[in-house]
């Protein structure tokens, strides 16, 4: 059975680009509710923990450089199937390929600056969401 949670987080150049509001909009209008969201920012260690399954990847590095350079927003979504909805919702990870009206359609710049993160699993989402929300941050 399916999980009702999944795990997102805005990036830092669509942070910096004022998305913010846009994409949650995106979100709530799916029909996923938010149980927790935060603004923060990673260390370039603790992006490299994020990441660290694709340490032996030829992107790691740049990635958690990208990563690192400002201000993110984790959030744990709620929704029936969260995950598989929130991965359609969210698109091909290179814009040029994602569906049309697809948040990285809409706010993606790149493959490398694709906007926003979305586990691909329930297994991967719990771990995601517990890597940001910890136990006393209740949701």
């Amino acid at each position: 059975m399916a999980s009702n949670r999944t795990f997102t987080m805005i990036k830092p150049h669509a942070v910096a680009d004022n998305h913010i509001g846009g994409i949650i909009a995106m979100i709530e209008a799916a029909g996923f509710r938010i149980v927790a969201m935060k603004k923060t920012q990673l260390t370039p260690a603790l992006a490299g923990k994020f990441y660290e399954v694709h340490k032996e990847r030829g992107f790691y590095g740049e990635l958690c450089e990208m990563m690192s350079s400002g201000p993110i927003v984790p959030m744990i979504l709620e929704k029936e199937n969260a995950v598989t909805d929130f991965r359609t919702l969210i698109g091909a990870t290179n814009p040029a390929n994602a569906e049309e009206g697809t948040i990285r359609k809409i706010y993606a710049k790149s493959v490398g600056e694709n906007a926003i993160h979305g586990s691909d699993s329930d297994e991967n989402a719990a771990i995601e969401g517990s890597f940001f929300f910890g136990v006393t941050e209740q949701y």
